[in-house]
């Protein structure tokens, strides 16, 4: 199934949390969380309370053990290695950023099942901080987008790059894109008829498609939990393969 892309948000999609919140709560700073929530853009915050964990004396290291506690459902752990098994190139596409996600990943031994991870940058700076940056640099100019993107991601732009990049040129490929947040609807907009969105039931992206249909030409799979999810998943790359397969003979 090379022709098959499977791109994955992360948190509250691959992973049943979002891992900043996990974070800010395991350390105790939930309440300056919600106090800075409205004034600062969202990896800016992250940052911020990054910086505030740091400032207590917590190192690193103690920010990786925490992370390794973040739950992963047992079907979606399948999910990810059977569609990797299958030959799916699988991606993340996320506003997370790349320490939290690629800990996670190490610790359920899932990360070699990615092929790609797009999502806020970090850098440890000379005092062993971690600091987490913007996905779009502000100082090259707005990315231009006009649906709900925050500024410093917008998902469209990258699905768009992803699709246009060397290796997608030739032979057709099909994309299952796969969110729950506002900002995975302007992804959801930008696939095309032979592509597949799950939007996951009752969160942003699945509200806003359901109030804007006449903008999807991608085919709806909504799912809830992390069975349902590799059910649907499985089901639709088994469905791809057998149209390939008829068209061969």
């Amino acid at each position: 199934m090379a022709g098959v892309v499977v791109v994955f948000d992360f948190d509250r999609t691959l992973i049943d949390k979002d891992s900043d919140r996990w974070v800010i709560d395991h350390f105790g700073i939930t309440d300056l969380f919600i106090q800075l929530y409205p004034t600062m853009p969202w990896y800016s915050l992250v940052d911020r309370m990054i910086q505030e964990i740091h400032s207590q004396g917590r190192t690193i290291e103690e920010i990786s053990e925490c992370l390794k506690g973040v739950p992963l459902h047992p079907n979606i752990i399948t999910a990810i290695k059977s569609a990797h098994s299958l030959g799916c190139d699988l991606r993340i596409v996320s506003d997370a950023n790349m320490f939290f996600i690629e800990t996670i990943l190490m610790h359920h031994g899932i990360m070699e099942c990615f092929s790609e991870i797009n999502t806020n940058p970090i850098k440890i700076d000379e005092q062993r901080r971690l600091r987490v940056f913007p996905y779009h640099d502000a100082n090259s100019g707005p990315h231009g987008c006009t649906l709900t993107c925050p500024p410093h991601m917008c998902k469209g732009k990258i699905m768009e790059r992803i699709r246009n990049s060397a290796s997608f040129v030739e032979g057709q490929k099909q994309f299952i894109y796969i969110g729950d947040g506002g900002g995975d609807f302007c992804p959801s907009v930008k696939l095309k008829e032979e592509d597949y969105v799950m939007p996951r039931k009752d969160y942003p992206v699945w509200k806003m498609i359901c109030k804007n249909k006449s903008l999807m030409k991608a085919e709806i799979h909504e799912w809830s939990t992390g069975d349902e999810l590799e059910v649907k998943l499985l089901g639709l790359i088994n469905k791809i393969s057998d149209c390939h397969t008829a068209l061969k003979k």
